[in-house]
């Protein structure tokens, strides 16, 4: 006898870090920013008009698109905004890989991707990273139904440059192509200015990580308004109001605040520069990262015990139990006071080994 609990689906969701409730903790697991939103992000909250919050917000988003319109240099029409980039790319997934052919992405990569695939009852197939953590280029050469690549990838914190995205998206002129820039304000390569030569090439970014409102869901894409067309169709097929009132005009103020936008991705970086050759001194191998976070490893020692041992002190990074990085660990770049407790625990952990 079939029972309702035989049609529920069956999936196994994306699992993100630990978001421990206790306090005095260095929360460095989940790439959050450590620094504050723009102080002119912070004042649109402050003088916030809550009485607003019972009409809907405004459904294409449009003082934002033009916003981010104006700071990348592009049209309105090649500008797409959703509920953070998540949201962005799983309505993309559905958007642009509708055909028989699998999608392709990197086997080590956001693990998202293969989620979303389930959900969508989209084919794949994952091409390896070389010994080096590199994506191969030619292995994109084959057939697909699209191709998705985190650009610097995660979790192994390394960028390609442009005569990589460009030589992607020729390769597959017949598929749409999305470049995931989650992490490109750290120090990796946009591809954004891309979009207006390859009509099939779409990046995505997010508020989250460099302007420090992963807590207000803001993310985007670009690319040719064919694209963008399609996206919006897709989303007012789905829910036509992604992007709240709030996060609209915090996600303005945000933009308009370049100057601290860039000191605190230059902290970050400085910060990443400095743990990094601390980290190298201590015999630990770390790539070399073009995100706010780093991947390590040292010989000898066991990254799931230093993983277990710092947890122990109230210091959170991530560990990946899965093939290949299962001896690394990803660290999120904190604040000098952060990073400088970090780096005692772990010598404290390498000392008492």
């Amino acid at each position: 006898m079939n029972s309702y609990k035989d049609n529920l689906r069956k999936i196994t969701p994306y699992v993100p870090g630990e978001q421990s409730k206790e306090k005095d903790i260095v929360k460095i697991n989940a790439n959050e920013n450590p620094y504050p939103p723009s102080p002119k992000a912070t004042a649109v909250l402050k003088d916030f008009n809550t009485e607003s919050l019972r009409f809907y917000p405004n459904a294409n988003a449009t003082m934002l698109k033009k916003a981010l319109a104006k700071y990348y240099g592009v049209g309105v029409e090649n500008v797409f905004v959703g509920n953070g980039s998540d949201d962005v790319l799983a309505l993309a997934f559905q958007s642009f890989f509708c055909s028989d052919k699998p999608i392709a992405y990197p086997d080590i990569t956001y693990s998202f991707y293969p989620v979303w695939c389930d959900l969508f009852n989209i084919p794949y197939t994952t091409y390896p990273l070389d010994e080096n953590f590199r994506i191969n280029l030619e292995d994109y050469k084959a057939q697909n139904g699209g191709v998705v690549i985190p650009n610097p990838n995660a979790p192994t914190s390394l960028g390609e440059g442009e005569e990589f995205v460009r030589k992607l998206a020729e390769y597959n002129a017949d598929s749409v192509v999305i470049i995931d820039e989650a992490y490109v304000d750290f120090g990796g390569y946009s591809s954004v200015q891309l979009t207006t030569e390859y009509p099939n090439l779409l990046v995505t970014g997010t508020f989250s990580k460099s302007r420090s409102l992963a807590g207000l869901r803001i993310g985007f894409a670009i690319g040719s308004s064919e694209l963008i067309s399609v996206l919006e169709a897709v989303k007012n097929s789905y829910n036509s109001y992604t992007v709240d009132s709030l996060s609209i005009a915090m996600g303005i103020a945000s933009i308009e605040d370049d100057e601290y936008f860039k000191t605190t991705t230059g902290k970050v970086i400085a910060t990443r520069t400095r743990v990094t050759d601390e980290m190298r001194a201590l015999g630990f191998e770390v790539l070399d990262s073009q995100t706010n976070f780093i991947l390590a490893t040292h010989d000898g020692y066991s990254m799931k015990e230093l993983f277990e041992y710092l947890k122990t002190k109230k210091v959170f990074i991530r560990y990946f139990s899965l093939p290949r990085i299962e001896k690394y660990v990803r660290i999120t770049i904190g604040t000098d006071g952060e990073m400088d407790r970090f780096l005692a625990e772990v010598k404290n952990f390498l000392e008492g080994r």
